[in-house]
């Protein structure tokens, strides 16, 4: 899988449980969702991803939008 595909697979599963944790635990969890929203957003307009600069020190094979 390329940084891409991992990003968007790990933000989603960031984002699902966080619901899930919101909903059985406590709402506070949504906070956590909306980090997540705003760093996918900011890393739509400047190109940078701290998850993706992490995956690309481990090997991990680049894709188009995290050059």
């Amino acid at each position: 899988m390329s940084v891409d595909r991992i990003v968007m697979a790990f933000a989603g599963t960031v984002i699902l449980t966080s619901l899930v944790l919101a909903h059985y635990v406590s709402g506070e969890w949504l906070w956590l969702t909306a980090f997540v929203g705003a760093n996918l957003l900011q890393s739509s307009f400047t190109g940078l991803c701290p998850l993706a600069k992490i995956l690309k020190v481990f090997g991990a094979r680049p894709g188009c939008a995290f050059e």
